[in-house]
């Protein structure tokens, strides 16, 4: 394999084992002597480094940006102004003080253009969240991973200060293997900017084939090149035709089909990668077949497998906005 691949494991919907395809993917990697750095990219809920078993790193930096109002009670009036233009809501009332809860606060200074005396301020670089490295896991590739700050937004520039910081680290050459959050938000967005392989994975649910139409929008939108895998399958069987109908018309290879199996529960609680825990389970077995035909099948011409399965021409992806209202407004 030459020059860097960014391969991103994600899904529309949460639950489906993203974290324990990345950690099998990780180890299998690692075990065919890739040079490769691994992105916990949900910095709203990490959870890879107990999967590698990591409860140390080697650097933790925070991450200061954004701004939260505050009131400078001195020359507040009470006029309720500001509470009633906010549209978060973050103003509150205690015992007559006027005061803005810096957990819901998302600094949009609507509240500081509508104060008549202008008594609102703003602290400055709020710190957002954490970037975490693990320099070598005990299966000897690095961890980088993005923590964020509960109530604090922008966790998007988390991921990407995340995935920059992986870049640095693995060089010019190797897999940058991203385990992204659930859904389409900010963070997988992030995740996605710039990669260019995807495993999705989804279940035999109608409520999973919706989540996986989502996803894959997104990385029509930025050009990259989808496999499929579909986790416990046998669960439901006849929603499976239905996936798989989806994927060949939309040309998404489908590279696994992984049973049911308590193994994988149980390697969670037990803060172990599942090929490790229980090497012998079906879902092991076949997890550890996906990984492996990934790496002896797909990375070695990734640039071919990007030419086949990428879409023949950017899909842009346009979300749909939903503008706050003020409390006790009618929606719009």
């Amino acid at each position: 394999m030459t020059g860097q691949v960014e391969l991103v494991v994600a899904s529309g919907k949460g639950g489906v084992g993203k974290s324990t395809l990345t950690a099998t993917l990780a180890l299998v990697l690692a075990g065919r002597g890739y040079r490769m750095v691994a992105v916990d990219a949900d910095a709203e809920a990490p959870n890879l480094h107990l999967v590698l078993g990591v409860d140390k790193w080697d650097s933790e930096e925070p991450i200061y940006e954004g701004r939260i109002a505050y009131i400078v009670d001195e020359l507040c009036t009470r006029c309720n102004i500001c509470a009633e233009v906010c549209p978060y809501g973050a103003v509150e009332i205690h015992d007559g003080r006027y005061t803005i809860n810096p957990w819901i606060c998302e600094g949009c200074i609507t509240c500081s253009a509508a104060c008549p005396p202008k008594a609102i301020r703003y602290k400055f670089r709020v710190r957002s969240g954490v970037i975490r490295v693990a320099e070598k896991t005990r299966y000897g590739f690095p961890l980088v991973g993005a923590e964020s700050v509960p109530g604090r937004p922008n966790s998007g520039k988390l991921v990407t200060e995340a995935k920059n910081r992986g870049k640095a680290i693995l060089g010019k050459e190797g897999v940058l293997l991203v385990d992204a959050a659930a859904g389409i938000g900010c963070q997988v967005i992030s995740s996605l900017t710039g990669a260019q392989l995807a495993v999705l994975i989804a279940e035999p649910t109608l409520a999973s084939l919706s989540d996986l139409k989502r996803i894959h929008r997104l990385t029509k939108h930025f050009s990259i090149a989808p496999m499929l895998v579909i986790n416990k399958y046998d669960l439901n069987p006849d929603v499976v035709p239905l996936i798989e109908e989806y994927a060949e018309k939309e040309n998404i290879p489908v590279v696994g089909r992984v049973p049911f199996d308590p193994a994988v529960p149980e390697s969670m609680v037990n803060a172990k990668p599942l090929i490790e825990y229980r090497p012998d389970s079906p879902a092991a077995k076949e997890m550890k077949r996906i990984a492996e035909y990934i790496a002896d099948e797909v990375l070695p011409n990734w640039r071919s497998w990007w030419s086949r399965y990428r879409p023949k021409k950017p899909e842009p992806y346009v979300p749909i906005i939903l503008r706050p209202t003020q409390p006790g407004a009618p929606p719009k």
